[in-house]
């Protein structure tokens, strides 16, 4: 063993092991702090849950976790390529296949390794399970016996049913091939199509391209044996037999001639690159074995540099990968109440993923895979595992077919919102960002970005027009943004798609530096810096796009300095009517949401200006849907110290009280017990803040800032913005931590019409 597989294996190992054996846990969802929990979660309390259950079975999804939980089951016969290393030696792996589950569907999991090799005993046992799974995932176990257990489970069982081994596999196949396809200008129903490997996986697949449109006549399936033909009996099974060719041909040598599409699921070194080279044009080699594939995409290349290649791995283009199908399919079935997983159901799967990857490439998946090319065509077939639409888009597609095929007990009343769901669960600001998406689409604000050549600028107008929330603007040169368009596989076209202005050449520019200039020239700017300024400096041109009406709001901020941009922006913006106000930014954690400010724009605020703060703050909570409780927060608390932020605090609450604000307030006072109102009873029971406040204001950016990194990095939170108040809605400066996604908020957020804002 090589010194980097021993290294590897080490690391495998440690991982399993450490902080904590194996990879999974069970948490409870329900407190269980007092004895009126304990009462509620046990006796007395659980037989309530029990008699209605008992009443109609169906409520077993409201009162347990049935709905959404999945038994993994193995008896391990037949284990990745290890073969039949047994049950509990399997455990490792359907572990993993639980993970999987959860990572990407967030459905609950249950691994059981049964010790049972007979099939028709090992599929009683599975039968017996259902009262207490909403759907079963059978895996690795050998073929023949696969066939069986899973036939055997379906007739006996009211719930869905899955061998993640045949059907998984297939699924994937199927949305690989109909792309490849597509790419080699075929159709189904004229390829031919040679096989290898008899198996479980091997069958599935080539049934499903029988449903996709190919010809059973022109399948030849291979095993170790040779052809499977008419009368041979050698290693013969049912499922083998109905793809019997009648044929005097005997190798896959011989069957190889004029073939359109391989499928390998056997063994490495199956298919030369002889054999590729007598292939028709355009030959699609799949060649699934792992961890060596049946050809090494290399030797195919050389044979053939028109072959479209795809493996199992994932150090090659065109993985095909199982994870692309199983979470999905679940999804959708057990939030459908599937009693079974149907052709149609399946075929809906392979059509969501397909059609996932002619679109454009997601902005996590990129950044999950720097470097490679997600681009439709011969090395970009399906999409990569980490791509979050897959979520939405499979498990909708899944979810509609179940409905339309009648095997949903659980019928969607509004698919769109289902949808719109399982995206809120992937993208967590899709929850509280719809009403602000909402009314930017009811506008057509044009929305301008200082950093037009950055791929997170690119991706966010991509996805602007996607979602039809504003006109984007981008500031840069055309044939930088063209190339990265390119390089980042995104069908925008410079010009076409959005407007831009190009610093370098832009026949506007005596017009911005002229009125720059005029806004400037009692401040120190003369012409010729004026003119610098225009052709250097993306942010004060946006901010005169803006001035002159060009523009409605300006985006910037993706490198460098906050205040450095805010400079730009109080130059050419601000009125005395329109001024920077502070930073908001909204924190979406595991279980809440919480705004901060100011995060950025005062560093030690007057007392005036926390007021206004506090004022913005609930203006701009509100646009989300939130009723404000703000919490003035200082180390003094209800005046027990004299210091300097408490002495603040304590002015700007009285600022507040003459105005008569129309939200509630409080202040000032430490964080835990602004966030904990049990806490803050005891300590000031008179206190005119109801229940845990949603709004902490702070008294300079130092402790602001703070928080915001420490929710961020600490709890994993989410930021939405910075949002610059006071300025309405003219400009807005980010981050440069922010991403594609959190830039389109952030439009979403300018392209609301400025009555919204302030």
């Amino acid at each position: 063993m090589s010194e980097g597989s021993s290294d590897a294996r080490s690391a495998a190992l440690e991982y399993h092991e450490f902080p904590t054996p194996g990879k999974l846990e069970i948490r409870a969802t329900k407190p269980m702090a007092n004895q009126r929990d304990l009462s509620r979660a046990y006796s007395p309390g659980v037989a309530e849950a029990c008699l209605e259950i008992k009443a109609n079975p169906q409520d077993s999804v409201r009162y347990t976790a049935r709905g959404n939980l999945v038994a993994v089951v193995s008896n391990g016969s037949a284990v990745l390529g290890l073969g039949n290393i047994g049950a509990l030696a399997s455990k490792p792996v359907m572990e993993g296949k639980a993970v999987l589950f959860k990572k990407f569907a967030n459905i609950d999991c249950f691994d059981i390794e049964v010790d049972e090799t007979d099939p028709v005993k090992l599929a009683e046992i599975v039968a017996s399970l259902e009262p207490t799974f909403g759907a079963i995932n059978l895996e690795d176990i050998k073929a023949p016996d696969c066939f069986i257990v899973e036939r055997l489970c379906r007739e006996k069982m009211n719930i869905p049913v899955f061998h993640d081994d045949q059907h998984g596999t297939a699924i994937v196949v199927g949305a690989a091939a109909t792309n490849a396809i597509k790419v080699a200008n075929k159709t189904f129903e004229q390829i031919k199509v040679v096989s290898t490997g008899g198996g479980a996986a091997g069958i599935a697949c080539l049934n499903m391209l029988l449903k996709l449109g190919v010809k059973r006549e022109n399948v030849w399936l291979c095993d170790i044996h040779g052809l499977v033909h008419e009368g041979r009996e050698i290693d013969m099974n049912p499922e083998k037999a109905a793809f019997a060719q009648k044929s005097e041909l005997r190798t896959l040598g011989e069957v190889i001639e004029g073939a359109d599409l391989f499928l390998g699921l056997s063994g490495p070194g199956v298919l030369t690159g002889e054999m590729v080279k007598r292939m028709n044009g355009d030959p699609i080699v799949f060649a699934l074995a792992n961890p060596n594939p049946e050809i090494d995409p290399a030797e195919a290349r050389a044979a053939n540099p028109d072959v479209i290649m795809a493996t199992g791995r994932s150090d090659y283009p065109n993985q095909v990968n199982n994870v692309l199908c199983f979470p999905f399919i679940f999804r959708g079935a057990l939030d459908v109440g599937a009693t079974e997983i149907n052709d149609e159901m399946s075929i809906a799967c392979v059509e969501g993923i397909a059609a996932l990857a002619r679109a454009s490439s997601s902005a996590e998946a990129a950044a999950a895979y720097q470097g490679e090319r997600l681009s439709f065509g011969r090395d970009y077939l399906i999409p990569k595992p980490f791509d979050p639409r897959l979520l939405a888009i499979v498990a909708g597609a899944v979810a509609k077919a179940a409905m339309d095929s009648g095997v949903a007990t659980r019928p969607l009343d509004d698919l769109e919102a289902y949808k719109s769901r399982l995206n809120a669960s992937v993208y967590r600001s899709a929850f509280i960002m719809r009403q602000v998406f909402d009314v930017a689409r009811e506008g057509d604000r044009r929305i301008v970005f200082g950093e037009g050549e950055d791929e997170r600028v690119l991706r966010a107008a991509q996805a602007m027009l996607e979602e039809g929330v504003g006109r984007p603007i981008l500031i840069g040169r055309p044939e930088v943004m063209t190339l990265r368009c390119e390089r980042a596989a995104l069908p925008i076209q410079v010009g076409v798609d959005f407007d831009y202005v190009n610093p370098e050449g832009d026949p506007r520019y005596r017009e911005y530096w002229g009125t720059y200039h005029q806004i400037m020239q009692r401040r120190g700017v003369t012409p010729d810096l004026a003119r610098a300024i225009m052709r250097t400096n993306s942010t004060a041109i946006g901010a005169v796009m803006v001035a002159r009406g060009e523009a409605d709001s300006l985006i910037c901020g993706t490198f460098g300095q906050y205040l450095w941009h805010l400079n730009y922006i109080r130059q050419v913006l601000a009125t005395p009517a329109l001024a920077p106000v502070g930073a908001l930014s909204l924190m979406i954690a595991e279980k809440t949401v919480l705004f901060v400010a100011d995060t950025q724009v005062n560093p030690e605020p007057t007392a005036q200006q926390i007021a206004e703060t506090v004022i913005a703050a609930a203006r701009h909570a509100r646009r989300f849907g939130v009723e404000p409780k703000i919490a003035l927060c200082s180390h003094s608390q209800f005046g027990n110290l004299d210091t300097d932020s408490g002495r603040r605090m304590r002015a700007a609450l009285e600022i507040l009280d003459a105005r008569e604000a129309d939200f509630e307030y409080e202040g000032e006072m430490h964080s835990d017990l602004a966030l904990d109102p049990e806490l803050r009873s005891r300590i000031y029971p008179n206190s005119r803040l109801q229940g845990a406040a949603n709004v902490l204001v702070f008294a300079n950016t130092d402790a602001a800032s703070a928080v915001r990194n420490i929710i961020k990095m600490v709890s994993g939170g989410l930021e939405v913005g910075p949002i610059l108040m006071g300025m309405g809605n003219q400009a807005h400066i980010v981050t440069p931590s922010i991403t594609a996604r959190g830039l389109l908020n952030i439009a979403a957020l300018a392209g609301a019409p400025v009555h919204t804002y302030g």
